[in-house]
């Protein structure tokens, strides 16, 4: 399944590299002139990071895909151990502090946003939201190995932090939240 899905991305990455070219216009090189400069994407937007992927979290009961968005890193949650209430209803996104986001389903909710790559190879400066709490969080990710995520939440000072240590997903697990 990682592999079809890393080829697939190759390919779309394949793709969409062609049709920028093909967008682009041709301009001859004048004489004595060097080509202008392309400016290059930073660091984090050039390859897939190896933090990308499914993450199962610490307690076990639900896990969460991050990959890399516009605004850095973030994560979503795709998949619940029992994504249901007790009366069978879909899990609710009930204690949210913005009372009009309390409807919105757990499944497929976005925790995590706005991560940014550091120089020693963590993510920081962004935000993770623990639905159980309805509460927003500075968030750091760090791979300790390659199926190893520590992912440490503070609010605004990390010496009063809270740390917990995510399993990668071998295969994902099933059913996914549809988002």
């Amino acid at each position: 399944m990682q592999v079809r899905r890393l080829g697939s991305l190759a390919m779309a990455c394949a793709i969409v590299s062609s049709a920028v070219l093909l967008t682009q216009p041709l301009t001859a090189q004048q004489p004595g002139k060097a080509p202008p400069q392309k400016k290059s994407a930073p660091p984090a937007q050039e390859a897939v990071t190896p933090a990308a992927g499914v993450w199962i979290d610490h307690t076990g009961r639900g896990a969460v895909e991050i990959a890399l968005c516009p605004e850095g890193l973030c994560g979503r949650i795709v998949w619940l151990q029992q994504p249901n209430d007790k009366s069978g209803q879909l899990l609710r996104d009930e204690r949210n502090e913005d009372r009009t986001k309390r409807a919105q389903p757990i499944c497929g909710l976005q925790i995590i946003g706005g991560l940014k790559l550091q120089p020693d190879g963590s993510w920081d400066n962004g935000w993770i939201y623990d639905p159980d709490q309805g509460e927003r969080f500075d968030v750091e990710v760090r791979l300790r190995n390659p199926d190893q995520l520590q992912v440490k939440g503070y609010k605004g000072v990390k010496f009063l932090s809270e740390t917990y240590q995510w399993k990668r997903a071998v295969t994902p697990p099933e059913p996914r939240c549809a988002i």
